[in-house]
């Protein structure tokens, strides 16, 4: 019997709104990213009915501070957990996601135990009516981003910090690497540095040539390092952490020798799939990288390193919910571990580029100084390599893109990348 005909009220939403619960629980109260969550939801659930609670839960988690601020006058006391999740989601479907009243608020009290029922009722009733222009008041830049990411990018970018928040607030595009000699699925923009870009919400899967390995899903700024790396034909190449593969594609396509190096194996196994659909070959090493030892020198490496992944939040808007400042100081230091290891690994005169999907300067920058000692030389990026991105080379010759820049195209990934030799 289905949940929903088990469900006393007959509910035609019951099964998305519960399922939604369950991810908002997941993440917000036992901090398991959002991925996880959904791969736990029912097999028995549609695919249809997990894509809407999926998309209820994300917009939820974006604006979690927003949505709080616009129930709070409607509460007199702090309810429990679930039905504090159930008033957020119904609100984010009142406020965010269109759903017509009745649906959102009958659906939503479908899913709270019958003794809170009259309350969800209630201030959902409020929401939809006095919600809109409440929502419209708030400063939602400050109170969708964690005190402590605020302080930390307005301290990196200054006022930009904004247009980063802002920019976490928006559903971002699908991003796709053409293999060679593939043609734009259609409707796709072709972007100056080379990725195709197709409208937020487009189901990869469903396009003509995925399946035959025409393209792989990579944000615009994630497909940068590898460029940046230009691995030759012939080259021995290592990308370090490799999965999910992206980047060990770029490298594969290139036709450098690849080896691909990730201590995960669930990821590593991911990681074999993609390559097998996209009909490339790299030698895939289920290891540590900060302590592999291959017994021969490489050409080039690509470490993309392990990060708080701040600047990924427009597309896992479970971050924020995720990671707290502690966990700034001890990535940082994994990755001077891992960069340290790597350029033990590099032949003299080989090249290593080293990136992170983060935000945060102590991810990025600061590694710049510990390269020194490590007798890495910078490489400095130059301008004609990033085309139509010239507002993300630093003064240092390095990259640094962030969610607002190709605004009008819609936004990038955060990410950082340098360049060294090695002396």
């Amino acid at each position: 019997m289905s949940d929903q005909r088990r469900h006393p009220g007959g509910t035609a939403g019951y099964p998305v709104r519960k399922a939604t619960l369950a991810l908002l629980d997941a993440v917000m109260v036992r901090r398991r990213p959002l991925e996880e969550a959904l791969d736990a939801l029912p097999a028995r659930l549609a695919p249809r009915d997990r894509s809407a609670a999926h998309r209820i839960a994300a917009a939820v988690l974006r604006r979690a501070g927003s949505l709080d601020a616009v129930l709070e006058p409607f509460l007199r006391r702090e309810p429990p957990t679930e039905v504090r999740a159930a008033l957020r989601a119904g609100a984010a479907e009142l406020l965010l996601l269109g759903t017509p009243a009745h649906a959102a608020v009958a659906a939503t009290v479908s899913v709270v135990p019958k003794a809170f029922a009259g309350l969800v009722n209630a201030v959902l009733r409020k929401v939809a009516t006095e919600g809109p222009a409440a929502l419209e008041g708030l400063d939602a830049e400050r109170l969708d981003t964690p005190p402590w990411l605020w302080s930390a990018w307005h301290g990196a970018y200054g006022p930009a910090v904004r247009a980063i928040a802002r920019a976490h607030r928006e559903t971002p595009p699908l991003d796709l690497t053409l293999a060679p000699g593939a043609a734009a699925p259609e409707g796709a923009t072709m972007l100056p540095t080379g990725t195709a870009r197709l409208p937020a919400g487009t189901r990869v899967a469903d396009l003509p040539g995925f399946a035959e390995g025409a393209f792989w899903v990579q944000d615009a700024a994630a497909a940068l390092p590898a460029r940046l790396l230009a691995a030759r034909p012939g080259e021995r190449v290592a990308d370090l952490c490799a999965a999910p593969g992206g980047k060990t594609a770029q490298l594969a396509v290139a036709g450098a020798r690849v080896v691909a190096v990730e201590r995960d194996p669930k990821r590593l196994t991911r990681l074999k799939e993609n390559l097998a659909r996209l009909k490339l070959e790299a030698d895939c090493i289920e290891a540590d990288a900060a302590t592999w030892s291959p017994g021969e020198a490489f050409d080039a490496i690509l470490l993309d390193a392990p990060c708080t992944a701040t600047g990924i939040i427009r597309r896992h808007p479970d971050i924020p919910h995720l990671k707290r400042a502690a966990d700034v100081a001890p990535m940082a230091e994994t990755q001077a571990r891992l960069l340290a290891h790597a350029a033990t690994l590099l032949k003299p005169g080989g090249r290593l580029v080293l990136a992170t999907c983060s935000l945060q300067p102590e991810e990025g920058e600061a590694h710049l100084a510990r390269a020194a000692g490590l007798g890495l030389a910078p490489d400095p990026i130059r301008a004609e390599e990033l085309p139509g991105l010239e507002a993300a080379l630093t003064p240092q010759g390095t990259l640094r893109t962030r969610p607002d820049l190709w605004g009008d195209r819609g936004g990038l990934d955060g990410f950082f990348a340098a360049r060294f030799l090695k002396a």
